[in-house]
């Protein structure tokens, strides 16, 4: 893990300037063409439940500095609960349950991508509750890197909830089994950081949102 922290000091800064052309680039064209989207979710979202359309949560992005990311409500208004939920979450509205499956809950983080507090490809940011049980080593590697909307882990690991299923301490399941994997996978995209990586996992993204697989000549699946 050392030689991977010790890789992201020493990478090319022309590399680095080149993924966030990509990432405003992107940011502005995804919320350009999918505004038509953005308008019919909303609808659907009011319609459903009351409350406001957007969930907003506080997550650790790069160094540890804290920023507000942007959701569609997948939830019911003002229901408090766990952080880590389940398919079977009764907190969850109908209207939601289709937003999670298809991941179009998470679309206004393009938000956060344009504001410059996430990037299009990078690891998942995490809550300030959950990163205590990352170990030292795990939250400087994943703090190291501007978080992102997807990544290999949200690829190879995409339907993290099952892990939850029949089982009543989440907050154990998440810290023997998820985070070492998911940590795994942070680790082999900080080795291959890079505009060229970054388009290829948006590719692999779009790929496994669309047609349920991933094209072997992506590389993705190890």
């Amino acid at each position: 893990m050392t030689q991977v922290l010790e890789k992201i000091s020493r990478h090319n800064r022309l590399s680095l300037l080149a993924k966030r052309v990509l990432d405003i680039a992107g940011a502005l064209l995804g919320l350009i063409m999918l505004s038509p989207l953005f308008l019919g979710v909303a609808l659907a979202i009011g319609l459903d439940s009351p409350g406001p359309v957007f969930f907003r949560q506080t997550r650790l992005g790069k160094h540890g500095a804290p920023f507000q990311i942007y959701k569609f409500r997948t939830m019911a208004a003002g229901n408090g609960g766990p952080a880590l939920t389940a398919n079977a979450d009764p907190r969850i509205t109908r209207v939601g349950a289709f937003l999670r499956r298809t991941k179009l809950d998470e679309l206004p983080q393009l938000i956060n991508v344009l504001k410059g507090e996430m990037s299009l490809v990078g690891p998942r940011p995490e809550t300030p509750d959950l990163i205590r049980y990352y170990t030292p080593a795990q939250r400087a590697m994943m703090l190291s890197v501007r978080p992102g909307m997807t990544d290999y882990a949200s690829i190879l690991f995409r339907d993290e909830s099952r892990f939850f299923r029949g089982c009543d301490d989440h907050i154990e399941v998440y810290r023997l089994s998820i985070i070492p994997a998911k940590c795994a996978y942070y680790e082999r995209y900080i080795r291959d950081l890079g505009f060229c990586a970054d388009l290829r996992i948006i590719a692999a993204t779009v790929a496994i949102l669309a047609f349920k697989r991933v094209p072997k000549a992506l590389n993705i699946e190890t």
